[in-house]
C-alpha cells in the first residue's frame, strides 16, 4: 500500500492559509454587517419621526451618512467582492442609501410640517419614484467616478430646509426642481473617489461634517452663524462639481 506524507512545513502552510482565508471571510462579513447598520439607523430615523423626536431623527441619519461616508473605502480593503462573490455588497448600499438618504427625509419633512397636506403625497411620490430611477439607472456612477445626475441627497436637503423654517410652497418646488436634476446627466464629485481635489474635498468635507454634526446637537435651534457657515462646503461641492462636467464636457468633445 502507497502511503503519501506531508513535510512539516507544507502542512503548516496549508493550515496557514486556511486561517488566513477564514480571517479574510470574517472581516468582509463584517464590512457587510457595518454596511447592513444603516438599515437599523433608517428604522431608528423612522421611529423618532413616528413619536416626534426631529433630533433623534436627523441624528440618526447623521450617523447612517458616516457609514455610507466609510463603508466602501473598508470594503475595498477587505476585497469584499474577490472573498464574498455571492454578497453584492453594492445592492446592499443601494438599498440602505434609498432609505437613509430618500424616504426616511421625506418622512422627516411631512412629520415636520414641511409641505402642505394636498403636497404631501404628489411632490413626495415625485421624489421617491424620480430617486428610484437615480438608483437603477446603469449610469448613475460614471467610470472615471461622477454621480450622474442629482444625486438624491435629500438627507442634506430636508436638513436645510427645516434648519432655515423654509415655507412649505418653497420646499415643494425645491423637491421638485431637485428631482427634475437626477435626469439631467450632469456630474457630480463622488467625495470619496473623484481624484480632482479628493484631498481638498475631503478636508472641507471633514470641517462640514463637524458642523453639522454640532448642528443636530443643538437642534432645534443652533447658531445662526454655524448654519450659514456650514453652507460653504456645499457651495464649494456644487461649483466644483458644474466645473468639473464643464472640462469633462470639453474633453469629450475634441
Amino acid at each position: 500500500m502507497l502511503r503519501f506524507y506531508t513535510m512539516p512545513g507544507e502542512s503548516a502552510k496549508q493550515h496557514g492559509r486556511i486561517r488566513g482565508a477564514a480571517a479574510e471571510r470574517r472581516r468582509a462579513w463584517l464590512v457587510h454587517a457595518y454596511t447592513g447598520c444603516g438599515a437599523i439607523l433608517a428604522f431608528v430615523a423612522a421611529w423618532a419621526v413616528v413619536h416626534g423626536d426631529d433630533r433623534l431623527a436627523l441624528g440618526a441619519l447623521f450617523v447612517a451618512t458616516l457609514v455610507d461616508g466609510t463603508d466602501g473605502m473598508l470594503a475595498r480593503r477587505a476585497r469584499v467582492k474577490e472573498v464574498l462573490p455571492a454578497i453584492d455588497g453594492a445592492r446592499i448600499d443601494d438599498i440602505v442609501d434609498y432609505m437613509t438618504f430618500v424616504l426616511v427625509p421625506m418622512l422627516i419633512l411631512e412629520g415636520a410640517g414641511g409641505l402642505y397636506l394636498a403636497a404631501v403625497f404628489p411632490v413626495v411620490s415625485v421624489v421617491l419614484l424620480s430617486s428610484l430611477y437615480g438608483f437603477v439607472a446603469p449610469d448613475a456612477k460614471s467610470a472615471d467616478h461622477f454621480f450622474t445626475g442629482f444625486p438624491s441627497y435629500w438627507n442634506i436637503v430636508v436638513l436645510y430646509l427645516l434648519l432655515f423654517r423654509v415655507s412649505p410652497d418653497v420646499n415643494a418646488i425645491v423637491l421638485l426642481v431637485l428631482s427634475a436634476l437626477i435626469f439631467v446627466r450632469i456630474g457630480y464629485v463622488y467625495p470619496s473617489r473623484t481624484p480632482i481635489l479628493q484631498r481638498t474635498t475631503l478636508a472641507l468635507g471633514a470641517i462640514w461634517t463637524l458642523q453639522i454634526g454640532a448642528i443636530i446637537w443643538m437642534w432645534p435651534s443652533p447658531p445662526r452663524w454655524l448654519a450659514i457657515a456650514s453652507l460653504a462646503f456645499p457651495v464649494y461641492y456644487l461649483v466644483l462639481s458644474l466645473a468639473l462636467n464643464v472640462r469633462r464636457a470639453a474633453v469629450t468633445a475634441r
